[in-house]
């Protein structure tokens, strides 16, 4: 009798278990439902009011919405691109390096997250501008004659976005790198295989879960990002964050912008989906 009870009281207590964790999950769950999944269904009521599909078919043949939407997914592709080249090594420094040189680019890396993005953005706008200290050097040193067009063009935007969404590169690959074996990197040197293919046929194998999670968050991020591309790109970079608030400020018409946020929504769960498939195939 005991041995029959003892799965029955496993399972029993797995279930407690299971109905206690859902319990401290509860005000998480109501918390997301008030702030995030109630205003995204109404923003889906307002896309199509009278149950037209209008709007819907305005974003996806509109010659302007289609150019901006394109403008925005080859942005934060560039971004990400460019995340990835400099965030591959600053990871692979933070897992290699001593334990104080690790720790002061940890802090170098963190840093950023003490600032406001504001003020980092108008930073940029000081660093970049046609009187900026970058255009003076380059001006007071001779090697232009005039300014440079640094900002309020896709250059300053791309600047600003790579400088903010570095981090999130960086952490996740820092992570996975943390974790791998030293040892098959050493037993590939020992039997005579050159740096190269270490990294290629090694390195970049086991550290690719944590690339895919770090271009994940930086274009997820950067398909909505908004402060950067408005102050850097000074009204002449038109991303569709920007297009949204201008049709709710300017033109106060929910109905597109509404209709717009569900494209971009489901933009963003594309996206997740395709990484996530991109990162079974790269372990499998």
């Amino acid at each position: 009798m005991s041995t029959i009870a003892l799965p029955f009281k496993a399972r029993s207590n797995e279930g407690r278990q299971q109905r206690f964790y859902l319990l401290l999950a509860a005000p998480g769950f109501l918390l997301l439902a008030v702030l995030f999944a109630f205003p995204l269904f109404d923003l889906m009521r307002l896309s199509v009011e009278n149950g037209s599909l209008s709007h819907y078919h305005q974003v996806l043949f509109g010659e302007v919405y289609v150019l901006v939407f394109a403008n925005t997914v080859k942005i934060a592709i560039v971004v990400t691109l460019l995340c990835a080249v400099l965030g591959y090594p600053v990871a692979h420094f933070l897992a290699t390096a001593p334990r104080w040189w690790a720790l002061f680019g940890l802090l170098c890396v963190v840093l950023p997250f003490w600032t406001s993005l504001l003020v980092r953005t108008y930073a940029w706008m000081i660093l970049l501008g046609n009187n900026g200290i970058i255009n003076r050097l380059l001006v007071g040193s001779g090697l232009v004659e005039r300014p440079l067009p640094l900002m309020h063009n896709e250059l300053g935007v791309t600047i600003g976005m790579v400088h903010v969404l570095l981090p999130y590169f960086v952490f996740p690959v820092y992570a996975v790198m943390a974790r791998v074996d030293r040892t098959l990197l050493s037993a590939a040197e020992g039997l005579g295989a050159p740096p190269w293919q270490i990294l290629r046929r090694i390195y970049l194998p086991l550290t690719f879960p944590g690339v895919v999670a770090g271009c994940t968050l930086v274009f997820i991020l950067a398909l909505g990002f908004f402060i950067t591309p408005a102050l850097l790109g000074g009204g002449k970079v038109m991303m569709l964050a920007l297009l949204i608030e201008q049709q709710v400020s300017q033109m106060l018409n929910w109905g597109l912008a509404s209709a717009l946020c569900m494209v971009l929504v489901a933009a963003i769960l594309l996206s997740y989906w395709a990484m996530k498939q991109s990162a079974r195939r790269g372990t499998a």
